[in-house]
């Protein structure tokens, strides 16, 4: 699995750096970025990246298998 947030959507609630910070982190105007947008998420990460996906009002926390 991998996580991803559009850009466009983002709306910066800051919900997703909020729930899995081990993931990702907020920039310069609050909203999320993928820590190593590269790398698939860790199996101890997978509830995080779930969560983060399910708490984002904009639907913009993307989870690719």
């Amino acid at each position: 699995m991998r996580i991803r947030i559009d850009e466009e959507r983002c709306e910066g609630h800051g919900r997703c750096w909020e729930t899995a910070p081990d993931l990702v982190e907020d920039d310069d105007r609050g909203r999320g970025v993928v820590r190593d947008p590269d790398a698939p998420v860790a199996p101890e990460h997978e509830a995080q990246a779930r969560q983060a996906a399910n708490v984002c009002p904009e639907r913009a926390v993307i989870l690719d298998p």
